[in-house]
């Protein structure tokens, strides 16, 4: 075959030169057929071969394609790579040929026998106001200066991108709910269709096809808000690919550097606003921006049911010895007066209430995980005030100890030193008293003040706290009616003294 140097001496020698064919095929070495064909047309380069032969390879090539045949019954992830099949011809076979060759025949041998690893997916053009995504993911957030861990509520309009993005204890159905609620009202209004992996919460069984059994709790949720589930194939979340990227964006995004909030009502408010933000951005590709495409489609939503839907659980329990009610493996307190008797638990997705019949009795921030307590001092305080021995190894009071202000550990000091360790306690215990109707800002105050005048008693504490806030509401008093303000009742000074 002719070189394009040759091809190209060649046509010059004879159009230009006027040169025989005979002649030239003497000076090349080439055959006069050869240089008629170079004369009759553009040069054509090299023929491909037909077949790539496998001189050391071959005797391999059909053990290669049987280990191929068999991957279609196996996991996506558990196949051979062209590297795999090098490593078992060397170890198995004593192969001694290159890897460059494996590689080539593996990649054709692929698409021959159809497993080859890499889909093709069809453009889509989502219709506006139909369809939105839905999916969590897992972050870590420092929460009150501690480290934890958090999942992050997904959903995500198919047509505009708009999101909104929420982070929660857990990923059980409440907050799965509870990301349901606060997403329609973020987006003011219901997708009609809303597409998912299998999730646990919602799939109860995956049937053949696209049928699935659903949990009961969720389809009273979906038939609530009257939209139509979508679940994707397993294994194939690709499907609901929009949410599979703002996951990630989120957590790169929103999540770097690690988010640090006193509270996770701080951090979802902060990240409320990310996502409001995001409705200027553009996304590639797109010629408006994601507010102005979502003005096109909000008009498409279901509208908001009147009434939210109504996302709490609730069960009975008995209250134990400790004055605890076991919730779902996580213990709350009660005042102690209601010790062995039964009562209602009410558990929302952040908080739990419980109910001594119709009566309220207490309220806690919601627990996850198992054997936590949730301890409140004001429901223990007069127990330990009569049993003030068991004032340092009380669970209460350790735990709120360690978060306490240090004026409350010397003000102990001091009583314990005027008055003796148990009537010390038994007076700083009636100091801690005083945080069920004051403010704890007013009472660290008052606290201060005791301590720089060098009284020692929770006598004296709680008048400089009365004396403060009369102080204050006087104060303010005041000023909102400075003009009809009545003139001070000196009279009333004889009625505390003769009180006394």
């Amino acid at each position: 075959m002719l070189t394009v140097d040759q091809y190209s001496y060649i046509r010059t020698a004879h159009r230009v030169y006027g040169k025989t064919i005979k002649q030239i095929a003497r000076e090349t070495g080439h055959s006069k057929n050869t240089v008629k064909k170079a004369l009759r047309g553009e040069y054509s380069g090299y023929k491909p071969r037909i077949g790539q032969p496998y001189p050391v390879l071959g005797p391999h090539v059909k053990t290669i394609d049987q280990w191929l045949n068999d991957d279609k019954e196996r996991p996506k992830k558990q196949r051979h790579t062209a590297v795999r099949v090098f490593n078992r011809l060397k170890q198995e076979y004593d192969f001694q040929g290159s890897e460059t060759t494996v590689r080539r025949y593996v990649r054709e041998a692929k698409l021959r026998l159809g497993v080859s690893g890499r889909e093709v997916f069809i453009p889509s053009d989502p219709q506006a106001g139909v369809e939105a995504e839905v999916d969590w993911g897992v972050c870590i957030a420092i929460l009150g200066g501690i480290e934890t861990r958090l999942k992050f509520f997904c959903m995500r309009s198919k047509f505009s991108g708009k999101h909104f993005v929420q982070c929660y204890p857990c990923e059980r159905q409440q907050a799965f709910f509870d990301g349901h609620i606060k997403g329609f009202s973020f987006f003011g209004g219901v997708f009609p269709v809303l597409i998912y992996d299998n999730l646990t919460t919602a799939v109860q069984k995956i049937l053949c096809g696209k049928n699935r059994v659903l949990q009961e709790s969720y389809d009273k949720f979906r038939g609530y808000y009257n939209f139509t589930p979508r679940f994707c194939n397993p294994g194939q979340g690709h499907e609901k690919g929009g949410v599979e990227g703002l996951v990630g964006y989120a957590r790169r995004n929103y999540m770097v550097p690690v988010p640090k909030a006193d509270s996770l009502e701080e951090l979802n408010q902060r990240l409320l606003k990310e996502c409001l933000s995001y409705g200027d951005h553009q996304i590639a590709g797109r010629e408006h921006t994601v507010n102005e495409l979502y003005e096109k489609e909000k008009g498409d939503l279901l509208s908001l049911p009147d009434i939210a839907f109504s996302n709490l659980e609730t069960a009975g329990s008995k209250v134990d010895k400790y004055a605890t009610v076991m919730v779902d493996k996580n213990r709350y307190s009660v005042p102690t007066a209601y010790a062995y008797c039964k009562v209602r638990v009410v558990l929302y997705v952040d908080k739990v209430e419980i109910f001594y019949g119709s009566k309220k009795i207490a309220s806690h921030g919601r627990l996850y995980g198992n054997n936590k307590w949730s301890l409140l001092p004001e429901h223990y305080l007069e127990l330990i005030l009569r049993r003030p021995q068991a004032f340092e190894s009380a669970r209460v009071i350790r735990q709120w100890r360690s978060n306490w202000p240090l004026c409350l550990e010397r003000l102990l000091d001091k009583f314990c030193q005027k008055q003796g360790y148990t009537k010390g306690i038994k007076d700083f215990i009636l100091v801690l008293m005083l945080y069920k109707d004051h403010s704890a800002e007013d009472i660290e105050s008052a606290v201060e003040t005791a301590l720089s005048s060098g009284a020692g008693s929770s006598q004296a504490v709680r008048h400089i706290l009365i004396h403060k806030e009369c102080d204050r509401d006087q104060s303010f008093s005041a000023l909102e009616n400075w003009q009809t303000f009545p003139a001070p009742d000196v009279s009333i000074y004889e009625q505390i003294g003769g009180g006394r």
